[in-house]
């Protein structure tokens, strides 16, 4: 393995994110919640894998990290917005029912 590889790997694994978990899954263990624990935050991700293509998980990722960013997308006229929210609404209708 490369050396840069392999740094990369060191850090992710001291992260504590799982190596199969998603954008959404690794944002909501890093989030800092109380009530982000690995079983939530597994059944959020898999809610993500199910209802969200890789680009808009990494997108949903950044609303945790970040939620005045949602604001600004729900309020966004750009089609691409109005689009990922309406993708990003059934996710979360999804990851209610799955792990509410």
């Amino acid at each position: 393995m490369g050396r840069k590889f392999t740094l990369i790997l060191t850090l992710f694994l001291l992260s504590g994110a799982p190596l199969n978990a998603n954008p959404v899954e690794r944002a909501c263990m890093s989030s800092g919640r109380t009530a982000a624990t690995p079983s939530l935050c597994a059944c959020i991700g898999n809610a993500a894998r199910q209802t969200l293509n890789f680009g808009e998980q990494r997108q949903a990722a950044r609303l945790f990290s970040d939620p005045d960013r949602a604001e600004v997308t729900r309020m966004s006229a750009s089609r691409r917005d109005v689009d990922f929210w309406a993708s990003y609404q059934h996710f979360g209708e999804t990851a209610e029912a799955m792990c509410g």
